[in-house]
């Protein structure tokens, strides 16, 4: 059987989608998520019909004091392409300000797990991994870039793999 690496990510809002201080991040999504179909690596990610998920309603139970929680939800062919992506200039750029954006988190806030090639999770699904990781810590069932695990078919002590310095947050 062949995996694929499925994560997701959520952010508390510090402001309604339609206010002005979240106006360029709403301008910087189009450009950012094309970014992402067109790397190398990547499968699938979260979408209504307007092209991107801030419409998609999950995690509302982690909302807290926030204007509302927005979800981001991929499959990549693998971590070290999902990283790449992550830790590109562009994307980079966007992390860079995402303190005017969006409150501080400081529980796990983005989680990966494997998942068979094909399958696109569910947010019911990508929900339970969070879940899992903040009690739980980095597992085969939840991980992070920084901690990951290898898929379930590869032969390894399922030991976690620590990514590279590279992939340091930028802001």
């Amino acid at each position: 059987m062949r995996f694929e690496l499925a994560q997701v990510n959520i952010a508390r809002l510090v402001a309604p989608l339609d206010d002005p201080q979240l106006a360029d991040f709403v301008a910087a999504l189009d450009p950012v998520n094309a970014a992402a179909d067109a790397s190398p690596g990547f499968v699938w990610r979260l979408q209504t019909e307007d092209g991107d998920a801030t419409a998609v309603r999950a995690f509302d139970w982690d909302v807290g004091d926030s204007a509302g929680v927005i979800v981001n939800m991929s499959v990549w062919r693998d971590v070290e392409h999902l990283a790449a992506f992550v830790y590109g200039e562009l994307h980079r750029q966007v992390l860079k300000r995402r303190r005017e954006w969006f409150q501080r988190m400081s529980t796990a806030y983005t989680a990966c797990w494997w998942v068979s090639a094909g399958h696109r999770p569910s947010t019911d699904e990508a929900e339970e991994r969070v879940r899992h990781l903040r009690l739980h810590g980095p597992t085969p069932h939840a991980f992070t870039l920084r901690n990951s695990f290898p898929p379930p078919d590869a032969d390894s002590s399922a030991q976690p793999v620590l990514g590279s310095d590279d992939w340091l947050c930028p802001a």
